[in-house]
């Protein structure tokens, strides 16, 4: 019987630094049996801590993603309907080949105008006031107003969208989580709606409502909402937190953010470190053995849940020399941030650009860019790795 670790009993200190736990348990082996503290489901996991193990466990078809196979269905699924990351093939290849029929490279490069139009905007509001925090003024709108645009949702609270998207993602509690997707599902339910009757339009929402395979094949409302709830959620809150954590790293590593400041062509570089060193989603969704396997000599059986750790696996030293230095000009090539095999992340490429675009941009406006205090609280749970605000003057 494989021993189980209490991921509860590091206590706060591990929701504001996780790594030196995770450097223990790798030290010990790549694969533990972990107790995860409400509302993070399944509360017993195995998890992947190591690089190679993880990358390969990520592409593993013997890992499922769709739990209903070994009778196991989750709130967001059965409030939303199925998506794309609870879904293996031959659902999941249909659901990815039609949204990449309407959310091509073709469009995401179309965008890199307005990306930079938004971000002027945004500091031109912003750096006035000489001193503001730079998740609620810059790293959140950013992102939200790009994928509004995207999949032509309306105008809208962004205060009260922002609460529920990240109780959703992050949430402190099993009621409060539960909520916010109630919200969720019924916003998305009239937004379909609204877009069935508005007619043809050029957005991303539009488009995959019309979307038809060659034969015939298009997303149900169901699919139609779960494909919505991945676009606008995924698409906003990961990017949110590259953002404000690519910043936090460039600030408290002075060295870095001077050779940046020299040399800009170095942007490509600092966003990819940044997103090994302290990239936005901490450990992946849930998996689960579709048969019984081994990870690493370890024994899983059939049914027992697996998390990979993302953020784990990208400081493993056995990938990355040096693992907790953060260094702009590494090698990050082979990093998971995004993941790996048939989920990988399909939205990769227009984050990376909103984070290039915004960094540079920000640091070339703001020359005396510099922390304003403490950082906010780290968010709660396993799944996304971002504080709630981050304070700082120029």
């Amino acid at each position: 019987m494989a021993e189980v670790i209490d991921l509860g009993e590091y206590g706060d200190g591990f929701r504001r630094d996780p790594h030196p736990v995770y450097a223990r348990l790798r030290a010990r082996g790549p694969v533990h049996r972990v107790r995860l503290q409400p509302p993070d489901a399944h509360h017993e996991t195995w998890l992947v801590v190591g690089h190679e193990e993880g990358r390969a466990a990520l592409a593993d078809p013997r890992l499922a993603k769709d739990g209903s196979r070994i009778g196991v269905t989750f709130l967001d699924e059965q409030l939303i309907g199925k998506y794309l990351l609870v879904a293996d093939p031959p659902q999941h290849t249909r659901l990815r080949g039609l949204i990449t029929r309407a959310f091509t490279m073709r469009r995401v490069e179309e965008l890199r105008p307005r990306i930079q139009q938004i971000t002027d905007e945004l500091l031109d509001a912003m750096l006035p006031g000489g001193r503001a925090d730079l998740v609620d003024s810059f790293a959140y709108p950013l992102p939200i107003t790009v994928i509004c645009e995207l999949l032509g949702v309306p105008e809208m609270d962004r205060t009260a969208f922002r609460e529920i998207s990240t109780e959703a993602v992050a949430p402190t509690s099993e009621q409060s989580e539960y909520d916010a997707f109630v919200r969720l599902a019924e916003y998305l339910t009239e937004l379909i709606e609204d877009k069935r009757c508005a007619g043809p339009s050029a957005d991303l929402l539009s488009d995959l409502i019309r979307t038809t395979a060659e034969d015939g094949d298009r997303l149900s409302p169901q699919e139609l909402r779960g494909m919505a709830f991945v676009l606008l959620i995924a698409g906003h809150e990961t990017t949110v937190n590259l953002i404000t954590n690519a910043v936090h790293a460039l600030l408290t590593h002075p060295d870095q953010l001077a050779a940046l400041r020299a040399d800009m062509t170095l942007v490509d570089g600092a966003v990819e470190e940044a997103l090994r060193y302290e990239g936005p989603v901490e450990n992946a969704t849930f998996r689960f053995a579709a048969e019984p396997l081994e990870i690493a000599g370890v024994p899983i059986a059939q049914g027992d849940a697996v998390m990979i750790g993302l953020t784990a696996a990208d400081r493993d030293g056995a990938r990355f020399p040096v693992p907790d230095r953060f260094d702009i000009r590494r090698d990050t090539r082979g990093h998971i941030a995004f993941g790996h095999g048939i989920h990988y992340c399909l939205g990769a490429p227009l984050a990376r650009m909103e984070a290039r675009t915004a960094i540079r941009s920000l640091l070339e406006r703001a020359p005396r860019l510099a922390l304003d205090g403490a950082p906010g609280d780290w968010l709660p749970g396993v799944l996304m790795r971002g504080v709630r605000s981050l304070p700082v003057r120029w």
